[in-house]
């Protein structure tokens, strides 16, 4: 019982505060609108708009440094020590943007400061989730790997809906003039909580009994090159399956109310208010079906939802087009964030399994970062140039229908606890 116990807390400190980590890093995307006229003024709506997306983007090329830094710290000196350190460098993170003057007061120091602190949210965030999600894994009771690593994927929809929640409050309690002055600034100061809550709730944890086991026995430490030679399949097939989830994740869950906004004219309260009620949905999703593929395994429920995604994507965006409104919208964002749950469900253990223990965090956060930097992190500044080139306002689908594909195919190739096994 007592045991149970111990592993309760120490999940529920991991996920929350793995929760409070990505909510600073996603509310940034749901603010991009206001951020583009306040730190990025140019002449034309469309390039303050790029500016800032490239911003948003501009973060993701230090997160395989981060990644590969952080996951190879976590490797040799424990998932805890690495989880602390990560926390601490999102707050000064945050800091930077909660108090940033505006270009009027220091010119242009003001973006270059949001560039930096993008930066550094990029380089902690590079070790988050495969840190996290070893963490997790590894934490889990015989038969219960895949429920317990759903709540790697719980945590980053719980911060999509806090940002949505905070994005909402703010655009739809203040007036334009008091979130362009100071309203813009209340969700990030939010995120200001990571400090002392997140590092109270870190401080609890305890190391993982499997990294605790493989650190007694000493092995010899491989060096990235060797991870990816010894584990290149493994490494590939998490970055494909991790392409597919941070393209549907990144312009599904985050770029949409910027979409709504833009391209359906929608208020943009009612472009959140639809967000929340589409993650409440995912949110439930993920923990059952990752519950679910401890029965059935991971690759079912995966190829049923990102299936189903891609056959339904088009029809739905071309449908919300033709006649843009709240019922619409809502009804497109459920239907795609309950189908992105299902694939979410199983993924952070089908990925972490891809990687024995010894290496499992330098491994997933190489293959992780690299597809996350390369295809979500500047997933809002292509979608937004396809729209403006292509002069097709759902070019954002077919950004997302290559993803699924991606998804499929990777899935397709998965081998359940493969590297646990002793496979190559």
């Amino acid at each position: 019982m007592n045991n149970n116990l111990t592993r309760s807390r120490q999940v529920a400190a991991a996920v929350i505060g793995n929760a409070l980590e990505w909510y600073d890093f996603v509310v940034f995307g749901f603010m991009t609108v206001i951020i583009s006229k306040l730190f990025f003024p140019a002449e034309h709506e469309y390039s303050a708009l790029l500016l800032t997306t490239a911003t948003f983007g501009v973060g993701f090329f230090m997160r395989p440094v981060g990644g590969m830094v952080l996951g190879m710290y976590a490797d040799r000196h424990g998932r805890k020590a690495a989880l602390q350190i990560i926390i601490g460098m999102m707050t000064v993170a945050m800091a930077l943007i909660v108090f940033a003057p505006l270009p009027a007061a220091i010119g242009i120091g003001a973006p270059l400061t949001i560039v930096v602190a993008r930066l550094l949210q990029g380089f902690a965030t590079g070790g988050e989730y495969a840190i996290a999600t070893s963490f997790l894994v590894e934490s889990a009771p015989p038969g219960r790997r895949g429920f317990y690593g759903s709540l790697q994927q719980v945590g980053l929809s719980l911060a999509a809906l806090g940002g949505a929640l905070a994005g909402m409050f703010v655009t739809l309690v203040l007036s334009p003039e008091q979130l362009e002055s100071w309203g813009w600034r209340l969700p990030f100061a939010v995120g200001l909580l990571i400090g002392p809550v997140g590092m109270w709730v870190r401080r609890h944890l305890e190391e993982t009994p499997e990294f605790l086991e493989v650190k007694a026995s000493a092995p010899a430490r491989q060096s990235l090159g060797q991870v990816l030679r010894t584990h290149w399949r493994g490494a590939l097939i998490a970055f494909g399956l991790t392409v597919c989830g941070t393209i549907t994740y990144y312009v599904v869950l985050i770029y949409m109310p910027t979409f709504a906004r833009t391209q359906l004219h929608l208020p943009l309260g009612e472009a959140f208010f639809a967000q929340v009620i589409a993650l409440l949905c995912m949110t439930a999703l993920i923990p059952t079906v990752g519950h679910l593929s401890d029965r059935i395994g991971a690759k079912l429920p995966m190829l049923l939802g990102i299936g189903l995604l891609l056959v339904v994507l088009l029809p739905l965006f071309h449908w919300l087009h033709a006649a843009p409104s709240l019922m619409r919208l809502v009804v497109v964002q459920v239907t795609f964030c309950s189908l992105i749950g299902i694939y979410y469900g199983p993924i952070a253990t089908a990925v972490a399994d891809q990687f024995p223990t010894g290496v499992r965090s330098t491994g997933l956060s190489l293959a992780y970062n690299l597809a996350v930097m390369l295809f979500g992190g500047f997933a809002q500044f292509f979608v937004t140039w396809l729209i403006r080139v292509t002069g097709e306002p759902i070019a954002a689908a077919y950004y997302v229908v290559f993803g699924t594909i991606v998804g499929l195919v990777a899935t397709l190739a998965l081998r359940s606890g493969a590297a646990r096994a002793g496979l190559p």
